[in-house]
């Protein structure tokens, strides 16, 4: 994952609005379902900063921790958020060894569907490191039903098959929104969450 970065970070926010749909909008989302400003935000899979920034605009007041692997991405992320003293980056991998226990709110950004075959690892390390009443939110690819799409998905280390969605109604969150879309007149598929921990 790190030496695929080393290149797309380069090209990462001049291309990536063509096809990772609804990434503002599950923010918008968030700030109608979670009913009190969250204190303490975490976004697996930060990337170049895109969603960090957004939710210090909105949450000014939460501290919020972005984990990515990639150092070419979090260098990006620093410049956007040197002026953010509340945003953090960590180059770390979470999961067990790296948790982030007590958040109110967990996002996953296209990043989950990337993470193969640790994905469920990492879920169940959400789960558990959300505080009661906190939320985890996610915004991914879904699914298509293009055996030729998902091959050239599946060579940029993308799943495709509905996993995600189908371990979340399997998990013990609430789901509290939930959007399924097609994109590109049904190419393929991209999933919206919000999940309550109860």
């Amino acid at each position: 994952m790190r030496q695929y970065y080393r290149f797309q970070s380069r090209i990462y926010d001049s291309t990536r609005w063509s096809f990772l749909f609804g990434r503002k909008s599950i923010l918008r989302h968030l700030q109608q379902k979670v009913t009190y400003p969250p204190e303490h935000i975490v976004e697996i899979g930060c990337g170049t900063g895109f969603n960090l920034t957004a939710m210090a605009r909105l949450w000014p007041a939460a501290k919020i921790t972005g984990y990515d692997v990639s150092e070419d991405m979090l260098s990006i992320a620093r410049q956007k958020t040197k002026v953010l003293p509340q945003v953090h980056l960590r180059q770390k991998a979470y999961g067990p060894e790296h948790p982030a226990p007590g958040c109110d709110l967990i996002l996953f950004s296209y990043s989950l569907s990337m993470i193969n075959p640790h994905w469920l690892i990492l879920l169940d390390q959400a789960i558990k490191d959300l505080q009661p009443g906190g939320h985890l939110a996610l915004v991914d690819f879904h699914s298509t039903r293009w055996g030729w799409f998902r091959q050239h998905m599946s060579n940029h280390h993308v799943r495709m098959e509905g996993h995600l969605l189908e371990a979340i109604r399997k998990s013990t969150l609430d789901i509290k929104f939930k959007s399924v879309k097609r994109a590109y007149g049904g190419v393929w598929e991209y999933v919206q969450l919000i999940a309550r921990k109860d």
